[in-house]
């Protein structure tokens, strides 16, 4: 039995003498308006438990088993709503806007973050979006993750949309980010290049390989270094998926405040209660990754001229300087 408890959330009870079947091909087919993707993505967003306990795509279903699957519908285009949120717009004009993003902002609607996006804001800001993309992506060219700050490209008509997103996947375009990682660097300038790909132990990484994913090459320059950390100026060659942030960590340099990859814990191989509680305290100004999109650079496709954008370097970001310069 299924039942819908909101537009979000279903309930469901496997009935009696139901025959083993994994949940992703079951949630399916009992559910209207999802496709197997949808489903393994909200698996994946542990947004489907089964008896009060998250299980994964590959787990049987047993008769009696109670359902919870929580948002296993994408919104259609039309339910996207506008919502009045403040946006810190570094350039507009008639065929697009430059968006200086804040840490925490997820661009489009997705799994768990229907609302409060970068889309929301841009619907209520205007009604000229280009409308190449899957629904609930209307002038999003390119992203980057929820927890980095920084500059982003939103195009307002379809060929705008076309002409920027060939420059972004032929790596033409400039694209400038400010880290703080943990520790040091012999070399005050190098090159990181390998392939990443998916993680296989947990779906919502990546990690690098030897032999399968995407080549990525990230170009880094040591702007200060610290006690137990270095400021850096990174430039991406290619655009992979949390590039960076895989690539830092491949190296044993995670970015001050992951949490996803190994930065939100004190790494410095200290042991002086003082300089734990120092380091605890940096942490906790800077909660999320210390990285900021601060610089973008591409030729307008109206003008067919080089443009570049730059951005300050948000409040969480200047204090955690601040503190490690002192």
């Amino acid at each position: 039995m299924s039942k819908l408890i909101n537009e979000k959330k279903f309930l469901i009870d496997v009935p009696e003498g139901k025959r083993k079947e994994r949940i992703d091909t079951f949630l399916t087919h009992h559910i209207e308006n999802t496709t197997r993707s949808k489903v393994q993505k909200a698996i994946e967003a542990q947004l489907v438990k089964v008896n009060g306990i998250v299980v994964k795509a590959n787990y049987n279903i047993k008769p009696f088993d109670k359902i919870e699957a929580t948002q296993i519908i994408s919104p259609r285009p039309e339910d996207v709503e506008p919502e009045e949120i403040p946006l810190d717009i570094v350039y507009e004009d008639d065929y697009l806007i430059i968006v200086n993003k804040p840490a925490g902002m997820v661009a489009h609607p997705a799994y768990a973050n229907y609302t409060g996006t970068l889309v929301n804001a841009l619907l209520h800001h205007t009604k000229s979006l280009s409308a190449v993309n899957e629904a609930g992506r209307p002038g999003i060219v390119h992203r980057i993750d929820k927890d980095t700050s920084g500059l982003l490209v939103v195009a307002k008509d379809d060929f705008t949309h076309a002409k920027l997103a060939a420059q972004f996947s032929k790596h033409t375009t400039e694209r400038e980010y400010h880290a703080i990682c943990w520790g040091k660097f012999k070399e005050k300038e190098g090159e990181i290049n390998t392939k990443i790909a998916r993680s296989k132990s947990d779906r919502k990484k990546f990690t690098i390989s030897d032999k399968e994913g995407k080549e990525a090459i990230t170009f880094y320059k040591v702007l200060e270094q610290f006690e137990f950390t270095s400021y850096l100026k990174l430039n991406l060659k290619t655009g992979r998926t949390h590039q960076i942030r895989v690539h830092l960590s491949g190296i044993g340099k995670p970015l001050f405040g992951d949490r996803t990859y190994g930065g939100d814990k004190i790494n410095a191989g200290v042991e002086l209660p003082k300089l734990k509680n120092r380091i605890q305290n940096l942490l906790e100004i800077m909660p999320r990754q210390a990285l900021h999109a601060k610089t973008l650079g591409f030729v307008h496709p109206h003008t067919n001229k080089f443009v570049r954008f730059d951005s300050e370097l948000p409040e969480d970001f200047k204090l955690l300087l601040e503190k490690l310069r002192s």
